[in-house]
Parts: C-alpha cells; sequence; structure tokens
C-alpha cells in the first residue's frame, strides 16, 4: 500500500482523489460509518437526494482561487444567497423590526449542496479504496520506511505513507501517536475545530412563502433559540427550506431536545407567520454530540473564528511519511471548505513529490 488517509472529510478524499489519479494505491478509512466529516446532508427518504445541507453552505469562489478551481474539476455550479427583502431583527427593541440587511459579498451556494462534492469525490477515489466504520487507534513506524496504521479492530494496515485527516483534537485524544513529540501533540490539542459545537436546525417547506411577504428569510435574534436565519431554498425554489443556527449551549440543547423544536418553531411563527410553525421536517443536526468532530476542550472554551495554526502542523513528519491534512491546519481559509480543499490537495501532491 502507498498511502493511508484516515478521515474520509473533504480534506481527506480531495488527497485521496490527488493520489489516485496520479496512481497511487490508497485505502481510506473513516471512522463514521458516513463519510463527508462535517459535510452532511437532510435527504430525501425516497430518492437519497440532497434537500439541505446540515453542515457548510457557502463558498464565496469570487475571493477563493482554490474552491473556484475545485468547483470547476468537480463540475459543480454555484447559485446566491438569497437574501431579496427585509430581515427581521429580534431583541434590538421592544418589538421585532423589519428592515433590509446587507448580504456578503460574493457567498454562493453549491447546487446540490455541499455533499454533491463529496459524492463525486468518492466516485474518483472509487469505493473499494473506502472502509466505514474503520476507527484507526494507532499509527505507529514499521522499519524506517513504513508505517503500521492500527485499527480499533485489531487489524494493522502497512503503508509507506499516512495522512492523518481527522479535526485535531479528536486525532490526539483517540489515536496513540508514539513517534510525536508532546509539543506536536499540545499544538494539535490548541487547535479549535471550526463549528464543532454548533448546531444547525432546517425547516422544510411546500413553497418559499416568507418571500410573498416582502421577506429575505433572514432572522437576527438576540433571544434565540435561532441566532441567526437565513433562506436555503435550492435552486428553482425547491425545496423551500429556512436554516438557523442555534443559540442555546449544547449541555441545554442535550437536556431539553423536545423543548428546543418547540422553540424553534414558535420563534419562526413569530417571524414569519403561523405557516412557519408547520414544516413538512423539522431537522437539527448537533455537531457538538458527534465525538467523532468534537473534543471536551471545544465545548470548554468559547468559539474563535478560526486562525492559521502553527508551521509544525503543516509540515512532513517522520522524514515524510507523515503529513496532516485537516481544514483547521491549512494556511488558506483554515476551516471553511477552501481550507479542507487546499490542505488535502497540498498533503498529495507533496507526497507524490517523494518516491512512492
Amino acid at each position: 500500500m502507498d498511502v493511508v488517509v484516515i478521515g474520509a472529510g473533504l480534506s481527506g478524499l480531495t488527497a485521496a482523489a490527488v493520489l489516485r489519479e496520479a496512481g497511487a494505491s490508497v485505502q481510506l478509512l473513516e471512522a463514521d460509518a458516513q463519510i463527508g466529516g462535517r459535510i452532511r446532508a437532510l435527504r430525501d427518504p425516497t430518492s437519497d437526494h440532497a434537500v439541505a445541507d446540515l453542515g457548510p453552505t457557502w463558498v464565496w469562489p469570487n475571493h477563493q482561487p482554490v474552491v473556484a478551481r475545485w468547483l470547476d474539476i468537480l463540475g459543480a455550479t454555484t447559485f446566491e444567497q438569497f437574501n431579496e427583502g427585509d430581515a427581521v431583527v429580534v431583541g434590538y427593541g421592544p418589538t421585532p423590526l423589519r428592515q433590509p440587511l446587507p448580504g456578503q459579498d460574493g457567498m454562493v451556494r453549491i447546487a446540490g449542496g455541499p455533499s454533491t462534492l463529496i459524492d463525486t469525490l468518492t466516485n474518483r477515489v472509487g469505493q473499494i479504496n473506502i472502509r466505514r466504520s474503520a476507527p484507526v487507534t494507532e499509527v505507529s513506524e514499521d522499519g524506517p520506511d513504513h508505517m503500521a496504521v492500527h485499527l480499533g479492530s485489531g487489524e494493522i494496515i502497512t503503508a509507506q505513507k499516512v495522512i492523518i485527516s481527522v479535526p485535531l483534537r479528536v486525532a490526539a485524544k483517540t489515536m496513540h501517536l508514539p513517534w510525536a513529540s508532546s509539543a506536536l501533540i499540545e499544538t494539535m490539542r490548541g487547535m479549535p475545530t471550526w463549528m464543532s459545537t454548533q448546531a444547525k436546525a432546517v425547516a422544510i417547506y411546500n413553497k418559499p412563502f416568507w418571500r410573498d411577504d416582502g421577506l429575505s428569510g433572514r432572522i437576527v435574534s438576540r433571544i434565540g433559540p435561532l441566532a441567526e436565519v437565513h433562506d436555503h431554498t435550492g435552486v428553482d425554489n425547491a425545496p423551500a427550506a429556512l436554516f438557523g443556527f442555534v443559540s442555546w449551549s449544547p449541555e441545554q440543547r442535550r437536556a431539553e431536545p423536545e423543548r428546543l423544536r418547540l422553540a424553534i418553531l414558535e420563534q419562526l411563527s413569530d417571524c414569519f407567520g403561523k405557516t412557519a410553525a408547520r414544516p413538512l421536517d423539522l431537522a437539527i443536526q448537533d455537531w457538538a454530540m458527534n465525538p467523532r468532530i468534537v473534543n471536551e476542550l471545544d465545548t470548554l472554551q468559547p468559539a474563535t473564528h478560526p486562525y492559521i495554526g502553527p508551521a509544525n502542523l503543516r509540515q512532513p513528519l517522520l522524514d515524510g511519511r507523515v503529513r496532516f491534512a485537516v481544514s483547521e491546519a491549512s494556511e488558506r481559509s483554515p476551516g471553511l471548505i477552501e481550507g479542507a480543499f487546499a490542505i488535502g490537495e497540498k498533503a498529495a501532491l507533496e507526497l507524490l513529490g517523494t518516491d512512492l
């Protein structure tokens, strides 16, 4: 085996796809039963088509050249985030306010959602080269030229090179890395996983009725339970949807899940009318409940926007046999979709520059 890639999120899939296209033998290992990492979709139970994003939604190809290039490589198209009409602003006065709010310059959505990127990359890597429900417990040296990847099942896979594409705090906790210095482990533990403590709610409707009332679908609220809401309707107005970020703490969400659902419906009804309280479906993806994504250190610290981490997270280790490739370690757009593309591609190209 030339390369084992650990973690089948966007960065791991990107690395594996680049390696496979160059002719390298690759085994992509994913601890979860589902691949995609933080990219996940609410799917139609009949067609299995993605109807809404439960993870990241936006990209900025006009400002993110790596995203623009990879969208072209994967044949993905984009459309503008709907922002026409008034937003509803709550908690900034005695009553909710209707007023227009500017959108972010260049912010667009991917037709079919980011899960289409996962699907296309999966096809490029090949299902035969991907193993699900295969948690890695140790990555150790196997002689001077190879690495041994230990699975929870007891199986050991030997490869010349290893790419670790798992959130760094999770990797530091769940994998034994006997070659890693204490300083490197502490650096890994110090890197927050972007959005790992967040919860995202998506409400599906027959039509985007709020648009008929001159509303953009946006809510900005100091009260919650959704701190902000956006129109999440698909291309050609189907499916119609709203999504929002939950402001309740992970502890409160865990303790009162049904109360949270009722509070979300009440908030949407207060802002958009009674029709909003009767969605076809209301899905809540709580990333803080996923131990493959979140670490207790993430829950103990206030969320901060991703920053460029220390250089040793981007350097080859063990004479080039090991590299990290997770979005938070990227020099470009860390934590975002572009960061995942950039560092996954970089890790693969660096390995291809060595003897495999």
